[in-house]
């Protein structure tokens, strides 16, 4: 279980425990964030950030942001200007470029699209108009219904050895005293290539669901059932110099919150 009010923190929490430790997985994984901006933006490390972007580019994966627009088209929501109607007929107008984009990972579909075109339902499938719609419609709405799926068993329970998408199966909102509590469920990540984008483009979609009820966003928490660190080795030179900047990061912050006498004692047995 990771709590962290810092997006990049949290995850390097996370990368840490995989490299401590015998194993390459975690199962389960609750990893929740709590540090928000006030638009609802995570807070992140930008020497995390910039050393995992880094990485990637040099394996041949996907950026941070790229990955994060699966779930939220976070650029295509800046020019809707607000306009959520805009913002779901702009993403439908340009899928089929994104989806051509990298056809052979997004053949099956992409998060966003799930999300909005799930095939059937309500407001043509438009999982989120409903949830926005009904949330409006009337106070104390039934928060059970504030759920939406990307999972399908009628396209996705199939019997291929391995399938890249959907993992994650669900995202829900929950309304709170303190303002809006978001939630994902995710059968498998990838902690390497997947896991900080995901959670960024998770807080990017419960930011604009958040802004779109008119709460403030107060917390993420994703669900994992297996977190696993693959398609990089541990004994890999350049994740150990990733994992340099992670150490800094966590250790800053865990001496930056021990208790003052504590410090002073590490100070002292340091010299």
């Amino acid at each position: 279980m990771i709590d962290d009010a810092n997006l990049s923190r949290a995850w390097s929490r996370l990368v840490l425990h995989l490299l401590d430790r015998a194993g390459t997985e975690v199962s389960p994984l609750v990893l929740s964030i709590t540090g928000f901006d006030d638009n609802g933006m995570p807070r992140e490390d930008s020497a995390v950030r910039r050393a995992l972007d880094q990485l990637l580019e040099q394996k041949g994966c996907l950026s941070v942001d790229d990955v994060a627009f699966t779930i939220f088209p976070q650029q295509v929501w800046q020019l809707s200007q607000g306009d959520r109607a805009r913002l779901f007929e702009l993403y439908l107008q340009t899928f089929p470029r994104w989806q051509a984009i990298n056809k052979r990972a997004n053949n099956r579909g992409m998060y966003f699209q799930r999300l909005i075109r799930y095939g059937r339902g309500p407001c043509d499938g438009n999982q989120l108009e409903w949830i926005l719609s009904q949330h409006a419609s009337r106070h104390g709405v039934r928060r059970s219904m504030l759920q939406a799926t990307t999972f399908d068993p009628a396209r996705d329970h199939v019997a291929s050895a391995q399938l890249g998408f959907p993992c994650l199966q669900q995202v829900s909102f929950a309304p709170t005293a303190g303002g809006l509590a978001a939630n994902a469920f995710y059968a498998t990540q990838q902690v390497f290539d997947k896991a900080y984008g995901n959670y960024l483009g998770l807080a990017q979609l419960a930011a604009f669901m958040a802004n779109q009820m008119n709460l403030p966003l107060v917390r993420l928490t994703v669900m994992v059932g297996i977190a696993k660190l693959e398609r990089i080795t541990k004994s890999d030179p350049a994740l150990q110099s990733l994992a340099t900047v992670a150490r800094s990061v966590v250790s800053n912050s865990d001496g930056a919150s021990a208790p003052a006498s504590q410090r002073r004692s590490e100070c002292r047995a340091a010299s």
